[in-house]
């Protein structure tokens, strides 16, 4: 067996179709992408540590990843149930709640990190 370069290529060019088709059309996606914007630019402005950075930018990664495979699920579940279905229902607000999860253990990080800078800016 040997290492197939060109198809290793084509798999990173479908995996950022699948991101791509999601950007814009993903509300939850959007609101994550700008908050993302908003929090490197903090993490830049206030100088936060690389400790710190690397706790940012790994819930950050969680938090989108998180949104893709609630965005897949979703469209997996419209797929095999295209009309309503109790059960159908349930797996997406199961995954919609991994999001929530994910979201709100960034926001706790996110706090712990720039509470601090934060609050000698203002003080």
């Amino acid at each position: 067996m040997h290492y197939d370069l060109n198809k290793q290529l084509r798999s990173f060019h479908y995996a950022w179709q699948g991101i791509r088709g999601c950007i814009g059309k993903e509300q939850n996606l959007s609101f994550h992408l700008i908050t993302t914007v908003v929090v490197i630019a903090a993490g830049f402005g206030f100088g936060i540590t690389p400790t710190e950075w690397i706790a940012v930018v790994l819930c950050i990664g969680l938090v989108i990843a998180a949104e893709l495979f609630n965005s897949a699920i979703e469209r997996l579940v419209d797929l095999v149930s295209p009309q309503r279905h109790p059960l159908a229902g349930q797996i997406k607000d199961i995954a919609a709640g991994a999001v929530l999860v994910c979201a709100l253990t960034a926001m706790i990080v996110g706090l712990v990190v720039f509470v601090p800078y934060l609050t000698r800016f203002f003080l």
